[in-house]
């Protein structure tokens, strides 16, 4: 059993905690964020004069060669070790003798484990950026393709007010532009290294923080030992933007579902994202859209289980904080798999536009601009309410539309109603005279696709 102390103790601990202690077989995701971290630390050592530069060469060309092992498969990681740091080190002073005892000068695996963790963090929520950049793409350029794909718009999942495909996809966007956003404000936070904090409160030798951190990226050195050991808020944060964007995604996915039904047929998914049934033939199920509804939870899971361990850990660190691995492991890689298959699947999915403005024309959907057309004549809009209200009440004693009713059955009710009632309650009026900043309106989605055009042109720069 490869360990980092033991001299204290006067008998091996028992293979059963041992084991239950061990987080080698999660925590080996974070070698190269390890010998990253492990690199940086021996260049500032030499550079304070605590390493020579010979021995500093020995040791990275050490830890370059475990890392390119690794990689190759040439050294398979040994779960017999307590973690990834124990089979770095020992790997090290095998290849290189005594000089790889001196890599742990001036750190505590409490400082190594917490830079570590928050390099992958950051390393995952850049790489997450990247496909939520994707996805926003796919967005725009259906957006674009769709700006005159009438739809019908729902309240309380009821017809409510028509508009087009494209306004509808702009929800979608606002929500991935806010979740890019949230990252972003991460980032920036997170960006400090906690490397040099020793185990709690720091080291006697004369380590160069700045320039340790420097090495790594990070905009400085962390300003309290304790709080640089024991913090996991960047986690926390990570998970609850991971579990926003992943709630995105699962209304999106019940709206893929919804649609992709046959009562609706607003869309079709492509075979590639559908599965059948195992006895019924005709089935095509949008198996993506529903798992990554169903992922969410998992997601969620991750978020209350790190705010729970969380919440009772005194400084400094604690046991406890090893529990935010695995979850975060398989929280990360689950948003990133989820939005990438989603991004995948509504670039190829059919959009039926005449079966969705079909949709639109019925349901009433143009019942408040017939209320409009009654204040546009000088009706109050609490009268001109209950007026298109009795309206469709005949309507829907009759089984028609507001559109074929006769012009006679308008000017019974009100006398203001005339010819030009039909026009303004037109599907092409209804969507296109709507061109305040935000509306479904064509010139309004117009200003709306050039702002995101010059958006994803500055994020992807």
């Amino acid at each position: 059993m490869a360990q980092l102390w033991g001299g204290r103790f006067t008998k091996e601990t028992d293979q059963f905690v041992y084991d239950f202690n061990a987080s080698i077989s999660f925590d080996k995701r974070l070698l190269p964020q390890d010998i990253r971290g492990s690199i940086a630390h021996v260049t500032m050592l030499a550079s304070a004069g605590i390493l020579t530069d010979a021995e500093k060469d020995e040791i990275i060309k050490g830890l370059n060669g475990i890392l390119a092992d690794v990689q190759i498969g040439s050294l398979a990681i040994d779960e017999t070790c307590e973690d990834v740091h124990s089979f770095v080190e020992s790997n090290l002073i095998d290849r290189i003798g005594d000089v790889g005892k001196k890599l742990h000068t001036g750190r505590s695996r409490n400082d190594q484990v917490a830079l570590d963790m928050r390099l992958y963090v950051r390393d995952e929520l850049h790489r997450l950026q990247e496909i939520l950049l994707t996805y926003m793409k796919t967005l725009h350029g259906l957006m674009k393709e769709h700006l005159h794909t009438y739809m019908p718009g729902f309240t309380h999942l009821q017809k409510a007010q028509p508009l087009t495909f494209a306004h509808h996809l702009g929800a979608y966007m606002e929500m991935a532009k806010r979740d890019y956003g949230r990252l972003t404000d991460i980032l920036k936070r997170m960006n400090v290294c906690p490397l040099g904090a020793g185990a709690l409160a720091g080291t006697t030798y004369p380590l160069d923080r700045e320039l340790t951190a420097s090495l790594m990226e990070f905009d400085g050195p962390t300003l309290n030992s304790m709080d640089s050991v024991s913090d996991r808020d960047y986690v926390i944060e990570a998970l609850s933007a991971a579990s926003t964007l992943m709630m995105h995604l699962s209304r999106f996915s019940e709206e893929i579902i919804i649609w992709n039904s046959d009562e609706y047929k607003f869309i079709e998914l492509d075979d590639a994202f559908s599965t059948g049934s195992s006895i019924m033939p005709q089935k095509k199920n949008p198996d993506i859209a529903e798992l990554v509804r169903g992922k969410t939870g998992r997601v969620y899971a991750a978020l209350t289980s790190i705010l729970v361990t969380m919440k009772g850990i005194p400084l400094a660190y604690n046991k406890d904080m090893q529990e935010d691995k695995e979850l975060t492991f398989d929280a990360l890689d689950t948003v990133s798999s989820c939005l990438t298959l989603f991004t995948e699947m509504i670039a190829t999915m059919r959009v039926n536009k005449d079966r969705m403005k079909q949709s639109a024309t019925g349901g009433f959907t143009n019942a408040t601009d017939a209320a409009d057309y009654l204040v546009n004549h000088g009706v109050p809009f609490r009268d001109a309410h209950g007026i298109i209200g009795r309206l469709v009440l005949t309507c829907i004693e009759r089984g028609i539309s507001l559109d074929e009713l006769p012009l006679s059955d308008y000017k019974e009710i009100s006398p203001v109603f005339e010819e030009d009632i039909y026009e303004a309650i037109s599907l092409s009026t209804c969507v296109e005279k709507r061109n305040t900043i935000g509306a479904p309106g064509p010139a309004a989605m117009q200003k709306v696709l050039d702002a995101n055009e010059a958006y994803l042109t500055s994020i992807a720069n």
